[in-house]
């Protein structure tokens, strides 16, 4: 009896069990082209298109069989969106970014590249065509086909209501909507923080903050119809149809918002601040360009803001601009007169700097708009709203507080311990600092060509290719594509 047992035994183990594997062959290929496309997903330089062929090998007392496996990772790709990883997802479709030679675009396509998204980058263009200056008309600026999301990184340079309208709206409309006819799935939006302000009809609310709360009324009712039309086409079975959403990134700040003045301050000029009234200043805890960048790449996988905003600041609990300041002076070395261990008022009294009362800006935006309704003047209309763009960031916090709406990992101090030592990249149109101190280096550094900004993004892309299509937007005629596909 326990001879026939152990006959049994040798039987299962030697025959049965290698005949009936615990994974079957189907459910061999489902769970390696899960794994294949997750690890895919997470690589900084890889991509999830192409094929793979995985072997496996069955062992028997009589033979070893091998069995190739071919599995479609361009197949695998929806189960590649499901998962979300920041700072690391990547679901293989084809990106394209607009407006990526500006300050944070340049960064947006950086990290588009670095994940392993083919990567469209569409510029402004090197000189205007006075030919086609009141050409305002649309054609198709992404092929049918060509892209499946699109992250706008438009904005106005003054953000004057006219500049506003044209640009933080309109154009990005006209993107938008040139997105979802070449069947692009997700608008991403670099939108605000501020704009808020617009939406809570605050009296110092900006033109620029209502430019961008209508567009984005705009994107949410494109994504609603879109969402019915998708709808109603199921039961026809149209397998064209594409649902269209979008979702709207608004950072509190940008690094560069708060840095200009430890240049000034390193170069002997003394710290500023706009006093609020009974030692007050406002507060913020911006975000990083490179972490920007990320966290708008993120949202091509991420579903957690569809159709919605997202507010965003950095991993800082925030910091008013006399904390800011003392720690300038901090990383600069200079020590005079501040004494960290003092209390709060101490310190304020004691930190060198000028302190502008909040009631000259208000002075000098009434002065610039009394003068403006006097003369009708547009001119004088557009210094009055600068003014209170001026006034707005001296008075608002830009302050998130959720742990949901901080994400990356550089703070502000890491920020200014960089810069202190390297400097930074100036944007001579958004940087103030950067205008009056040399803007002649600035532009010129600012008109790199399409090819070297893109192959400084990436060195060892294996596609640089250049092509000239008309624009979508009001002002601009031609607009510069370049696409870099990322080994």
């Amino acid at each position: 009896m326990l001879l026939l047992l152990l006959f049994l035994l040798v039987i299962v183990v030697v025959v049965i069990v290698p005949a009936f594997s615990l994974f079957p062959k189907n459910e061999v290929s489902a769970f390696l082209a899960t794994t294949g496309c997750t690890g895919a997903a997470i690589s900084t330089r890889g991509s999830c298109c192409g094929r793979m062929t995985v072997t496996t090998s069955t062992t028997t007392t009589a033979k070893t069989t091998t069995t190739a496996i071919d599995i479609d990772i361009a197949g695998a790709q929806a189960a590649a969106a499901t998962i979300h990883i920041p700072g690391e997802s990547c679901s293989g479709e084809k990106i394209t970014v607009v407006g990526a030679t500006g300050y944070i675009g340049k960064a947006v396509v950086k990290e588009s590249i670095r994940r392993g998204y083919p990567t469209t980058a569409v510029l402004r263009p090197e000189e205007d065509d006075d030919d086609n200056e009141d050409d305002t008309t649309s054609i198709c600026l992404f092929p049918k086909g060509s892209v499946d999301v699109v992250v706008c990184c438009l904005a106005s340079r003054s953000g004057t209501k006219n500049e506003a309208y044209a640009i933080d709206y309109q154009a990005s409309l006209n993107v938008a909507q040139a997105a979802k006819q070449a069947g692009a799935r997700r608008f991403i939006l670099l939108s605000a923080y501020c704009v808020k302000s617009a939406e809570q009809n605050e009296d110092h609310a900006l033109q620029f903050q209502y430019a961008k709360m209508k567009l984005e009324l705009e994107l949410l009712d494109m994504s609603s119809s879109s969402s019915s039309s998708s709808s109603s086409n199921d039961n026809d079975h149209d397998e064209t149809t594409t649902t269209f959403d979008y979702v709207a990134v608004r950072p509190t700040a940008f690094f560069k918002s708060v840095s200009g003045q430890l240049e000034a301050v390193q170069g002997g000029s003394p710290y500023i601040i706009f006093d609020l009234g009974n030692g007050k200043t406002s507060s913020c805890n911006p975000i990083s360009e490179p972490d920007l960048a990320s966290a708008l790449i993120d949202q091509v996988v991420d579903n957690t803001h569809k159709n919605t905003y997202w507010n965003v600041g950095g991993p800082d609990a925030g910091s008013d601009k006399i904390q800011q300041g003392k720690m300038i002076y901090d990383v600069l070395g200079i020590k005079k007169n501040i004494d960290t261990n003092n209390n709060e008022q101490e310190q304020d009294d004691e930190l060198p700097c000028i302190k502008v009362p909040i009631g000259i800006v208000h002075g000098i935006v009434n002065t610039f708009q009394w003068f403006a309704d006097l003369f009708k003047s547009d001119k004088l209309n557009d210094a009055a709203e600068i003014a209170r763009i001026v006034r707005y960031y001296a008075i608002e916090d830009m302050l998130t507080v959720l742990p949901g709406e901080k994400y990356g990992r550089t703070t502000v101090r890491q920020h200014y311990e960089y810069i202190a030592k390297h400097g930074q990249d100036y944007d001579p149109y958004t940087s103030a600092y950067g205008i009056l101190k040399d803007r002649k280096r600035i532009l010129e550094e600012s008109a790199l060509t399409t090819t070297n900004i893109v192959a400084a993004a990436v060195n060892d892309a294996t596609t640089i290719t250049t092509t000239v299509m008309a624009a979508t937007t009001a002002g601009s005629n031609t607009t510069t594509t370049t696409t870099a596909t990322a080994t």
